[in-house]
């Protein structure tokens, strides 16, 4: 039995980012040998030195929704509603708040254009808002709807376009892919021009991803569905790289849950899909091999999953030593490269 607080480090307050580094590409970079945990410290724009000419990096290319709104019952108090997943044009699974006072059937008015009724609750906590409008709802949420960050940043966010990573393009989630907000359009195109070869899937960052786990035993945790799709010429090419031998590098959490979701057989497959993946641990890859991320949480699924990758041994000494040496962590944080050095 692994337990949650097997997943536990100290983490002093004043080391969590509050502001993204400029440029993008400056933030630390923490390159750890998965199988021996040697460590180099460098910056993310020596990335170049460590990825290998004929490295395959699959992207998350989904775009953060304004998905925290404000609205108003129809008592006249005062309520938020936060999107999570889209289920048709009209239906979301989303979160309310206070939770009390929005139950199945209460009303709630955003402005003039957009109202919902609240229609189900979910198996998570949350609910199922109906949605009513005019026009296009893409086009209310953005004039309605903000950005939402993560709790533990406080600091008001000047730029709206850091939260969201360089290439993004997919809108639906409701959380950064936040190991991608450190690449350049610049970086990206010197590591296309050494021989890598840059694809991109899709997987909107819903509950699943942040839940925090309330469970003593990390086997009986559940993760919380999210959607991912892999194009035909995406699935292709990361079936090419695995059968010719070469690198496939995750960059982000994301990344690795929609590859080996979507390649449990051990070959991709295109198409969309649900997923409750949870990675901890005792699990194989069948398709990642190397890891760009972020630093997480203490007792969160992306820690187990890192840990996962190389052991849970190697990736709290790591924190250890990220906290020794003063790294940013969590979204605006600095990276790791999971990989294996000298090879």
């Amino acid at each position: 039995m692994m337990q949650v607080k097997d997943f536990t480090y100290e983490l002093p307050q004043e080391l969590i980012a509050q502001h993204p580094m400029e440029p993008r590409d400056h933030s630390r970079l923490l390159v750890v040998d998965k199988n021996t945990g040697m460590v180099e410290h460098r910056h993310f724009y020596d990335l170049c030195e460590y990825l290998r000419p004929d490295d395959l990096l699959v992207f998350n290319d989904t775009r953060v929704i304004p998905a925290r709104l404000h609205g108003v019952k129809d008592t006249g108090a005062r309520v938020e509603v936060f999107l999570l997943t889209r289920l048709d044009s009209t239906d979301w699974e989303v979160l309310v708040k206070p939770g009390r006072k929005l139950r199945v059937g209460a009303k709630i008015k955003f402005s003039d254009e957009l109202a919902c009724e609240i229609i189900d609750d979910t198996d998570f906590g949350g609910r199922v808002a109906r949605f009513c409008y005019e026009g296009v709802f893409e086009e209310i949420l953005d004039r309605l709807g903000e950005t939402p960050l993560p709790p533990y940043i406080t600091a008001p966010l000047e730029d709206k376009e850091r939260y969201q990573t360089v290439y993004s393009r997919e809108n639906g989630s409701a959380a950064a892919p936040t190991a991608g907000l450190h690449f350049t359009n610049e970086l990206l195109e010197k590591i296309k021009a050494m021989g890598c070869e840059e694809v991109f899937v899709t997987l909107h960052v819903g509950l699943g991803t942040f839940r925090p786990v309330s469970v003593e035993d990390i086997n009986d945790h559940v993760m919380h569905r999210e959607f991912y799709s892999v194009s035909p010429q995406a699935a292709a090419a990361i079936n090419k790289a695995k059968a010719e031998g070469r690198r496939i590098v995750a960059v982000g959490t994301t990344a690795v849950r929609t590859l080996e979701a979507a390649g449990e057989s051990g070959e991709m497959k295109a198409g969309g899909n649900w997923t409750k993946i949870f990675i901890y641990p005792g699990y194989r890859f069948r398709l990642v091999d190397a890891l760009v991320t972020n630093f997480h949480l203490p007792q969160s699924t992306l820690l187990m999953l890192v840990s996962a990758l190389s052991t849970r041994e190697i990736m709290l000494a790591t924190y250890d030593e990220a906290v020794r040496e003063r790294y940013r962590f969590f979204s605006f944080g600095d990276a790791m490269f999971i990989t294996e050095l000298n090879k």
